[in-house]
């Protein structure tokens, strides 16, 4: 991805391999011995880390995500693409779709999964985000949205699934069907982030957590996090009738007409989304 659009974190599906691509770049920077920060990553390093495991190698013990573009954890897809471009590409390990099937291996790989959100995590930001183990927002800068039915689409990555569970149904329900931002104070009262912090002591409060954690046995990381899946987490056949009302809702013409009105006001351009997605512009 090298368009202007995506520096603003609007993401594309390369394969059942690759999770996004943030604005052109993949790198990983290590923190420790047992430890990762991604700034962009893909589902094979997590399947590696599975592989690693089970052949008794050591590998990193936690995932940090964010972004390094300014205002951005993550926005909403690339509605400039060809849908049949995603569409196309076959399912994942998991029999599921491509999207929901990299975000469930994101949640089941005994790896821990922080996202560090600073900026807008809308549409897909959100539902990386709710994906991952734990999420830390900046109280200032962040902003979390499911803007979808605003524009007449359903959400596709597991949100309907996930976040009632995480949030109780009627705050999931206002976030849904409201398609309003809510800011880090109320992503935390919510539940829908663990914690909101000042911007800055957001990274040193992560780095700190994420260490700690990275510093423990790791059999005793993953199959706490096993026993806590099985406890939480919604079946395969939720996500999936989630991403199966999505690209129904997509080609449809309500939706279309929606898409492009907010084109002619500038969407998918420098400077779109936060102005034009959620609350009165929609």
């Amino acid at each position: 991805m090298t368009s202007e659009a995506s520096r603003q974190g609007h993401w594309t599906m390369v394969s059942p391999h690759t999770i996004v691509q943030y604005f052109g770049v993949r790198q990983s920077v290590p923190m420790g011995e047992r430890d990762l920060r991604l700034r962009s990553g893909g589902s094979d390093e997590i399947d590696n880390q599975h592989h690693a495991d089970t052949a008794g190698t050591a590998y990193p013990s936690l995932l940090a995500s964010h972004s390094a573009v300014e205002g951005f954890f993550l926005n909403h897809s690339d509605f400039l693409a060809k849908l049949e471009d995603l569409t196309s590409i076959p399912p994942g390990p998991t029999g599921l779709p491509a999207w929901p099937d990299i975000l469930v291996r994101l949640t089941r790989t005994p790896v821990v999964s922080i996202a560090l959100i600073r900026g807008r995590a809308t549409g897909n930001g959100s539902e990386i985000a709710l994906a991952c183990d734990m999420s830390f927002a900046s109280r200032e800068k962040a902003i979390l949205s499911q803007w979808e039915v605003g524009v007449g689409l359903v959400a596709g990555g597991g949100t309907m699934a996930r976040l009632p569970r995480l949030i109780g149904r009627g705050r999931a329900l206002e976030v849904l069907l409201g398609s309003d931002d809510i800011r880090g104070d109320l992503a935390e009262s919510y539940g829908y982030v663990n914690r909101s912090l000042p911007d800055a002591e957001l990274d040193e409060f992560v780095d700190t957590l994420a260490s700690r954690i990275a510093s423990f046995d790791k059999l005793a990381i993953g199959n706490t996090k096993r026993l806590v899946n099985a406890a939480s987490l919604p079946p395969d056949v939720e996500l999936d009738a989630g991403w199966q009302a999505c690209m129904a809702s997509i080609v449809r013409p309500v939706a279309q007409e929606k898409i492009k009105a907010l084109m002619a006001r500038g969407f998918h351009k420098p400077g779109d989304l936060g102005k034009l997605c959620t609350g009165g512009h929609i």
